[in-house]
């Protein structure tokens, strides 16, 4: 067959390998935008994290980190189809698979040593609760978590009972189920207190949505992992097409 019939022919294949990479680069760009919105509002919504830590956690900043190469990269792979060279078409693929590795190894790893991690995080917890003190990373945590999870304490509000913030101040004003009801003195005192702060444990808790969560982050992080192979297959398809049929894309 002559080349420029086989060209013709071709022409159909790339147009629509490149219509669905453009496709694809849009839906990976905007899961970069997702995680930057994650990373953003992290710090309170991944407050507890920070217990592991004096410095605070840098999960955050890990997915602010992440969603904006991903915003780049992404807006690169629109260009590099709509430009149609092979080598920037490789480089996304590249980029791909790194990307495709990394989330791999992490979903693998936070699976087989989730164990580590809840007694990791248990240790961190007691910790922060000893040296409470209001001001640092590790105490605003443990306020927002009691806040949140309508909690006080690590296995239930009696834990602060053995704290130097206790022998001072009583129990933190986190712990109450209602500020208005709260008064320094009722604080102080743990038979009185009993009635106005939360009695739960606030590890437990933790642990428990962890869990119970585990299956479907594990799911949707292999799901997400395993979405990059398109991409992957995508450009790899379209750069070899191009290269092949010496297509120029318009």
């Amino acid at each position: 067959m002559p080349p420029h019939s086989r060209r013709l022919q071709t022409k159909p294949v790339i147009t629509c390998l490149k219509t669905f990479l453009v496709s694809y680069s849009l839906i990976f760009w905007f899961t970069g935008v997702i995680l930057l919105a994650v990373g953003v509002s992290g710090k309170v919504s991944l407050a507890y994290l920070s217990l592991a830590s004096e410095e605070g956690t840098n999960a955050p900043y890990v997915l602010i980190g992440t969603g904006a190469i991903i915003v780049i990269f992404g807006l690169f792979g629109c260009f590099a189809t709509c430009r149609g060279s092979p080598w920037m078409l490789k480089l996304y693929a590249m980029f791909l698979a790194v990307v495709f590795l990394a989330e791999l190894v992490a979903g693998i790893s936070g699976f087989i040593f989730r164990h580590e991690i809840k007694a990791t995080l248990g240790g961190a917890y007691k910790d922060a609760v000893q040296n409470y003190n209001t001001t640092d990373s590790r105490s605003t945590a443990i306020d927002t978590i009691q806040k949140t999870l309508l909690c006080c304490g690590v296995n239930n509000y009696t834990d602060w009972i053995d704290t130097a913030y206790f022998n001072e101040n009583g129990f933190p004003t986190s712990c109450c189920k209602d500020v208005s009801n709260c008064s320094a003195e009722t604080l102080k005192i743990p038979d009185k207190a009993k009635a106005v702060v939360f009695n739960e444990g606030c590890f437990m808790k933790v642990t428990n949505a962890m869990e119970a969560n585990l299956g479907i982050i594990a799911g949707i992080s292999f799901g997400i992992a395993f979405f990059q192979l398109i991409g992957i297959f995508l450009a790899c398809c379209l750069s070899r097409y191009i290269t092949n049929n010496q297509y120029e894309m318009v």
